[in-house]
């Protein structure tokens, strides 16, 4: 079982190491592994520290993505719909700033047309 947490840090780098590696003396059968950067995925958002000031944008998973529904596929026409109107709502919750979600945007209308 494996459960995943994101959390910031304002003190250094070697405390929250230290802090870490004490964490996993806590339990023998609970160790933790982690990742320290100014920029990781997280679920299904990428989190970035720019100088202090944290942004978010949209992940996408390098094996599944660009591909959608071709429109040409024999799928309900209401599927397409589905896809557009989800991409944008994630692209709409997950951007920070107005530039990432326009970004974004970009992306998902580029993906659909290389989709056909």
């Amino acid at each position: 079982y494996i459960d995943d947490i994101f959390m910031t840090w304002n003190r250094s780098e070697n405390d929250l190491k230290n802090l870490l590696n004490d964490a996993n003396t806590w339990h023998p059968n609970i160790k933790l592994e982690y990742k320290i950067s100014k920029n990781l995925s997280f679920l299904d958002v990428v989190l970035t520290n720019n100088n202090g000031m944290l942004s978010t944008s949209v992940y996408h998973k390098p094996a599944a993505e660009p591909y959608v529904v071709p429109f040409i596929s024999d799928h309900p026409r209401h599927t397409f719909v589905n896809v557009i109107k989800t991409s944008l709502t994630r692209a709409l919750r997950n951007s920070s700033t107005f530039e990432i979600f326009n970004n974004e945007r970009i992306y998902i209308k580029l993906s659909l047309l290389y989709n056909g």
